[in-house]
């Protein structure tokens, strides 16, 4: 199939996902859930969508489980409004952008504190030793044996 195509209904597929979850699934387990992406494989056949839910480990648990048991009525809505030959079996994933966006803002802040420390460290800092350390050759009138 074409990578294009399959692009195409993977983002329609996000879609109806999306609408599904805001309008029609009415789990009080579900939490403050948004649908990042899709993706299809190129035979059609099975679709992941990835989620990310605001809120604690127990709302995401819980989300995870609301998801799990609505499958099926999504899976059907999807197909649907898919109109393929065969509707893909959905697998939904927790995305792991915010946690992996949340430690490299923490590493950031880490070197950006270092950096500052680092800056602290340096006022008021001597070179050892001469400031310049070249040698340079003796002028004439300073050594005096040129005449």
């Amino acid at each position: 199939m074409d990578a294009a195509r399959a692009r195409k209904l993977a983002d329609r597929i996000s879609q109806i996902v999306a609408e599904m979850l805001e309008r029609r699934i009415k789990d009080p387990r579900l939490g403050f859930i948004t649908v990042t992406e899709a993706r299809l494989t190129n035979d059609l056949r099975e679709a992941t969508v990835f989620y990310t839910v605001y809120g604690s480990e127990q709302e995401r648990a819980d989300t995870a489980v609301a998801l799990h048991s609505a499958t099926g009525i999504i899976r059907s809505e999807v197909g649907r409004q898919i109109g393929l030959r065969h509707t893909p079996s959905l697998e939904f994933v927790a995305d792991v952008i915010p946690e992996e966006a949340k430690r490299i803002e923490d590493l950031v802040t880490q070197a950006r504190t270092a950096d500052e420390e680092l800056a602290r460290s340096r006022d008021g800092a001597v070179y050892a030793g001469d400031p310049d350390p070249y040698r340079k050759p003796a002028e004439p009138d300073e050594a005096g044996d040129d005449e």
